[in-house]
């Protein structure tokens, strides 16, 4: 199994990014997905969830109203569009998959993408 992400980089604050991450070796379309993201000396946190289906999204508060998650089960491909970011945003961002994501775990870890936010 593997979780590729991609699209970091060196972002303004105020600034717009989109990060992705491609599943394979599993089912994409069975599985809820999901963002973490862990920012320089600090513990892995959640970031934002949707379900298999794509109908249904979950934010973690910092980010609702900012982020937004999308999939395309087609490509096997996660989404997360990140608008307005702040300093506080700079962080490694990893994808996530499986049935526990809303509970901080996850069954699959893809190598994370670096966004730095500068202020």
């Amino acid at each position: 199994v593997q979780l590729q992400a991609s699209g970091g980089g060196l972002v303004q604050a105020g600034g717009s990014l989109r990060v992705s991450c491609v599943a394979s070796g599993l089912t994409f379309s069975s599985l809820d997905m999901g963002w973490f993201r862990r920012a320089p000396g600090k513990e892995r946190e959640f970031v934002a969830f949707i379900n298999r289906g794509g109908d249904s999204t979950y934010y973690a508060s910092s980010v609702k109203g900012r982020f937004t998650i999308s999939r395309d089960n087609a490509k096997n491909t996660v989404y997360l569009q990140m608008n307005s970011l702040k300093f506080e945003d700079t962080a490694v961002y990893y994808c996530a998959a499986g049935p526990r994501i809303l509970i901080g775990r996850s069954d699959y870890w893809g190598q994370g993408t670096l966004v730095t936010v500068s202020s």
